[in-house]
C-alpha cells in the first residue's frame, strides 16, 4: 500500500523532533509536511532547527530539505496530508483552537498535548488498554461538523510507565494506588546542554504533575456514556512526582492495596500474557511483548531493555 502522507505540527520542537525521529523508515507513514512558528517558516527544517537538533540520532535526510510551513496556515498544511502529529508549543487555550482548527479542515490530529485530555469527547488513549474510546470520536465529528477530521490525544508521559501494569492486574481490584513517579528531563522538553542544572539534582515537585498522575489513570479505566467519556471512580491514586537527572525514560515505584490477593506468580503470569490489539495485530510501531517482568537483580539493565524496544 502507499504510504499515508503525515504532517507535523510543531516540527522543530524537542516533541516534533521525536515524531520525525520515529518515523523515519516507518513501514506505513512518510513525513511530508512540518509546521511550526512564522519565525521558522520558509526555512528548511535544517535551517529551522539548526543547532537545537536534540537527538541522539542524526536528522533524517528525508526530512532536511522540507520547508517548514507557518503552522497558523491550516489549510495549506491540511491539503497536504492524511493526518498531523501535534506537539505545538503554545498556551493550553491556543493549542485547543489550533488542533480543533484542523480537524474541521478535516485533518485527523493525533496529539502529544495536554489541552483535550478532559475534552469530553475527545479519546485519551493508550491503544492496548482502552481502544473502545475511539468509539466517541464519531460523536466528536457531530459536534465539529467534520467528516474525517478528529482529535485523539496520549496520556501524560509519567502514567505510562505504571498505568499498562495495573492494568494487567485489574481482574485483582486495585483499591489504592500510592505511586512515585521519577521524570526525564525530556519530559520538560529539555536535555542536559538546554538544563546543566539538573546534573546531579533533584527537583521534588513538578507543577502540575500530580494531578494528572492521580486522575488520567482513572479516564483511561472510564466508560463511554452518551457520546462522552466519563471516567472511573477507583481506585484512589496517590502520587508524588520527582524530577531527576536521566536523559530519557520516566520511573514509577508503585504500591497497591487489592480486593483479591493475587500472588506474585499470578501477577507475573498476568502481565506477562497480557497484550492488546496492537500485538493481536502485529503492528510495526508495537512492541511484541507489551509489559516486561525483570528478574535480575541488578536493575540497570532497564535503560538496554528501553533501547530494544523502541
Amino acid at each position: 500500500m502507499s504510504k499515508l502522507r503525515v504532517g507535523i505540527l510543531g516540527g522543530t520542537g524537542m516533541v516534533g523532533q521525536r515524531f520525525i525521529s520515529l518515523l523515519e523508515n516507518h513501514p506505513w507513514f512518510e513525513v511530508v509536511t512540518i509546521a511550526a512558528s512564522p519565525r521558522s517558516a520558509g526555512k528548511t527544517y535544517e535551517e529551522a532547527v539548526g543547532s537545537r537538533w536534540k537527538m541522539i540520532t542524526p536528522m533524517p535526510e528525508a526530512v532536511k530539505k522540507i520547508i517548514v510551513k507557518d503552522v497558523n496556515n491550516v489549510e495549506e498544511v491540511s491539503k497536504e496530508v492524511d493526518f498531523v502529529f501535534s506537539a505545538v508549543d503554545m498556551t493550553k487555550e491556543e493549542i485547543k483552537a489550533i488542533e480543533e482548527a484542523y480537524a474541521k479542515a478535516e485533518t485527523p490530529v493525533v496529539s502529544n498535548n495536554s489541552a483535550h485530555r478532559w475534552t469530553p469527547d475527545v479519546p485519551m488513549v493508550v491503544p492496548e488498554l482502552n481502544p473502545e474510546h475511539l468509539q466517541v470520536i464519531g460523536d466528536q465529528r457531530k459536534r465539529l461538523g467534520t467528516e474525517r477530521g478528529f482529535i485523539v490525544v496520549k496520556p501524560n508521559c509519567s502514567i505510562q510507565s505504571y498505568t499498562p501494569a495495573l492494568h494487567a492486574l485489574k481482574e485483582f481490584g486495585p483499591k489504592v494506588v500510592v505511586a512515585t513517579t521519577y521524570q526525564a528531563i525530556s519530559g520538560a522538553g529539555k536535555n542536559f546542554q538546554d538544563w546543566p542544572e539538573m546534573m546531579d539534582n533533584i527537583i521534588p515537585y513538578i507543577g502540575g504533575e500530580e494531578e494528572k498522575s492521580e486522575q488520567e489513570p482513572l479516564r483511561i479505566w472510564g466508560k463511554v456514556e452518551d457520546g462522552k467519556i466519563v471516567k472511573a471512580s477507583a481506585p484512589l491514586i496517590t502520587t508524588q512526582c520527582i524530577r531527576v537527572p536521566v536523559s530519557d525514560g520516566h520511573t514509577a515505584a508503585v504500591f497497591v492495596s487489592f480486593e483479591k490477593k493475587p500472588t506474585k506468580e499470578q501477577m507475573i503470569k498476568a502481565w506477562r500474557e497480557f497484550k492488546g490489539i496492537p500485538q493481536e495485530l502485529n503492528l510495526p510501531s508495537a512492541p511484541k511483548q507489551f509489559i516486561q517482568y525483570c528478574e535480575e537483580d541488578n536493575r540497570n539493565k532497564i535503560k538496554e531493555r528501553v533501547a530494544k524496544l523502541t
